[in-house]
């Protein structure tokens, strides 16, 4: 035995390695910082079983000669820099350890082979227990073979490029305990004969491409502690079966089109510490049982339909740290229960309807009002930009007076309505010049209304040095209002009606829509010649700022990390809101940043609010050129198919740094075209030259992603609306790349 895992040792293994080591049964060289290509003489020490070069700086393609060594157990490679075989599309090395017989574990995680599993792996060692190959950037299909691996237990394979079905051979791996299958792109439905795998523990086949219905038989494996289906596109709804694996420890079914409501039942997972449901269209009540959940620490219900209110028994949930009950229609109190809840240190019911007082006491000593934002009628403490609660409730001993009083102030009050009814249908006559004005202020439900002398003190007089931009609608100003809020007062110049008009709309939008990605209204002045909207401050500007700067510049995760912020708003505009809302004008100039860098799409002056999904409407065009959707621009054609359109073309301008109304795009060349025709050998040309250079670390992995990117963008312009893919897959598509992205530091040691 020769171990010398986790230290600093560097350079490179000698090419004789190997040689003379006749009696080496064990070599580890495990977390090092070792380099160069592994040494095809290492196969010469003949009795090696354990062989673990990972976590270093290998490079080059891993030697065929490693299959000489016929007593190998164990094959450790993961996280180094190791590639196929240059004339190679397979992962060649698999074939020749189909001679290892005993081999056991082998791992080759973390590595940018680029290749496909050949149909070899088949004949690996039938006591194979371990087979890691996350995140190598594996193409093509799972190869039925792997169900000849019959002593396996764990199969990873996460994080790859992976696509078509699961094989059907899958059920034969009757001793599988752990099946790794996230971050891919396989499709079809999840294949009942998973359902076979009786000691089956894990289960993480989230972020693919899966379709269809969850598999009712998930029961029979009894099991199961972990399923994860996270992004994929599973619809239909949860099997009331998955609700009797009491031994259950987590589940995740976020972000798919799942429907129906939460039974009773729920409450069965006795166990589960983890259980989100997040983004999908659950209806119906929470129910109570949850509360009897007293090991859960996760609990994600957000962005779903649900309604009716938080049940009371949540206080039982005794060991909850996390509670995301936000995006839902969930009304009534905040339960004054919850602050018995000693280990919650985080809870989001933003964009609900709550009324009444928020709990102060507890946890939610530390909680502040972003947690709270966008209900109905909240009050309390003033750390959470809400008004104080009202006085206690009268005393009964009083009620009697004050119901007396009422009855006799009731007859005075109907007088009252009627001499104020009759006033107003006077002063309301049309004017003799015929000039007719709308003096009609803002829809109910929207926020606070704020005077017009406070917004010029607020804005000094609307100095120009408070200006933060200019558009068609008018002008937006930085502003701070009495209370020390900082705000963004948008102001609209009233002398065309379709100003007028805008205002109306972003009014009736922003009254109606609740999203984490959307502006949030802090307010509104309105009256015959003046009109303005008081939006919360994003101090990091927009979008169109951070890619044209000559001082900032948005890296890789954070370009990603705002697109999927501005499909999140899409996709809910989509498809989360009774009627489908189009926006109609998006560019990076209306995707606002804030102080975290999360972005918020704004500006809804030409929204367009539509009666179904697919219905189409026909209208003037107003939005901006370039972004537009050709049914748009030339037949004034709206559908939310408008939308993704515009955001294809921001998503390209985002990655490429140019406009689409750049001076170089004219005649048939446009930025569609331009990125169109460099995929994919010419990738490089068309990438912002502050976002990726050869120097940088993982050089091909991130231009693989970024041309996926592109791919995607251009899928979303598609000439024809029904040919280009709808916002939830893009989020799907987007989370995907997201996952790939944070993976790279993690690859190398």
């Amino acid at each position: 035995m020769l171990e010398l895992s986790n230290n600093t040792l560097s350079g490179r293994l000698p090419s004789s390695t190997g040689y003379g080591l006749i009696n080496l049964e064990w070599l580890g060289l495990f977390l090092n910082e070792l380099d160069g290509v592994i040494p095809a003489s290492i196969s010469n020490a003949s009795k090696l079983t354990m062989l673990e070069l990972g976590l270093n700086r290998f490079c080059g393609p891993v030697p065929n000669s490693l299959g000489n060594l016929r007593l190998l157990r164990h094959l450790e490679l993961t996280g180094n820099h190791l590639t196929t075989e240059p004339s190679s599309r397979e992962l060649s090395f698999i074939s020749y350890l189909t001679n290892c017989k005993y081999l056991k574990s082998l791992a080759f995680a973390g590595n940018p082979l680029h290749g496909f599993l050949p149909m070899s792996v088949q004949n690996l060692s039938t006591s194979m227990e371990r087979f890691d190959a996350r995140g190598c950037r594996i193409k093509g299909s799972i190869p039925d073979g792997i169900g000849n691996l019959s002593s396996l237990m764990i199969l990873a394979l996460e994080g790859n490029h992976l696509s078509g079905p699961v094989p059907s051979t899958m059920e034969y791996l009757q001793n599988l305990q752990a099946l790794f299958l996230g971050d891919n792109q396989l499709s079809g439905s999840i294949p009942d004969c998973i359902c076979r795998l009786k000691r089956l523990y894990q289960m993480y086949v989230g972020q693919n491409i899966f379709r269809g219905s969850i598999p009712s038989c998930l029961n029979n494996i009894s099991s199961l502690g972990e399923i994860d289906f996270a992004g994929n596109l599973l619809n239909s709804s949860i099997p009331g079966s998955l609700w009797n694996l009491t031994d259950l420890l987590k589940l995740n079914l976020s972000y798919n089109s799942l429907s129906g409501s939460l039974p009773y039942e729920t409450g069965n997972l006795k166990v589960v510490t983890l259980l989100d449901l997040s983004g999908n269209h659950l209806n119906g009540n929470i129910p109570s049982s949850l509360g009897g959940l007293q090991r859960l620490a996760k609990l994600s219900l957000a962005q779903n339909k649900l309604q009716g209110p938080v049940p009371d028994s949540l206080n039982q949930m005794f060991s909850l740290e996390f509670l995301d009950l936000s995006n839902n229609n969930l009304s009534g109190p905040i339960p004054k229960s919850l602050e018995t809840l000693i280990y919650l240190n985080y809870i989001n019911l933003s964009f609900n309807h709550f009324r009444g007082e928020i709990p102060s006491s507890g946890p939610f000593k530390k909680f502040t009002y972003e947690s709270f934002m966008f209900n109905d009628d909240l009050c309390g403490a003033q750390r959470f930009h809400v008004p104080p609660c009202r006085s206690p409730r009268i005393h009964k001993s009083s009620q009697k007076k004050v119901f007396h009083m009422l009855g006799i102030l009731s007859g005075i009050a109907a007088t009252i309505i009627a001499v104020t009814a009759a006033a107003i249908l006077l002063l309301r006559r049309p004017r003799n010049d015929g000039v007719s004005r709308n003096t009609d202020l803002l829809p109910m439900g929207l926020p606070k209304r704020i005077s017009y002398s406070e917004l010029v003190q607020a804005t000094n007089g609307y100095d120009e040095r408070n200006l933060l931009g200019k558009g068609s609608f008018g002008s937006v100003y930085k502003g701070i209002l009495t209370d020390g809020t900082v705000v963004a007062v948008k102001v609209f110049t009233l002398l065309a009606d379709v100003n007028s008009r805008s205002f109306d709309t972003e009014c009736e939008v922003l009254r109606n829509l609740r999203h984490r990605n959307l502006t949030k209204v802090i307010g509104s002045c309105s009256n015959l010649d003046f009109k303005a909207l008081v939006l919360e401050y994003k101090s990091n500007g927009s979008l169109e700022k951070w890619l044209y700067s000559h001082n900032h510049c948005l890296d890789l995760l954070q370009r990603i990390s705002t697109m999927m912020d501005v499909a999140s708003a899409l996709e809910y505009l989509h498809f989360g809101y009774t009627a489908p809302v189009v926006h109609c004008d998006l560019k990076p100039s209306n995707i606002l940043l804030d102080e975290s860098m999360v972005a918020h799409v704004s500006d809804f002056g030409m929204a367009k609010f539509l009666d179904e999904e697919d219905s189409v409407l026909h209208t003037k065009t107003l939005a901006t050129l370039g972004y537009l959707a050709p049914e748009y621009g030339l037949e004034g054609q709206v559908s939310t198919r408008v939308d993704v359109y515009s955001f294809g073309i921001v998503l390209m301008e985002t990655f490429s740094r140019m406009k689409p109304s750049d001076e170089m795009f004219k005649d048939d060349l446009s930025l569609k075209s331009w990125i169109e025709e460099s995929l994919p050998n010419a990738t490089t040309h068309v990438i912002d030259a502050n976002l990726l250079g050869r120097q940088d670390k993982h050089f091909n992995e991130k231009l693989e992603c970024i041309s996926v990117i592109f791919k995607l963008a251009l899928s979303c312009c598609a000439e024809c609306p029904r040919d280009r893919t709808n916002m939830k897959d893009v989020v799907a598509a987007l989370q995907k790349i997201k996952c790939q992205i944070e993976f790279f530091p993690n690859i190398s040691a």
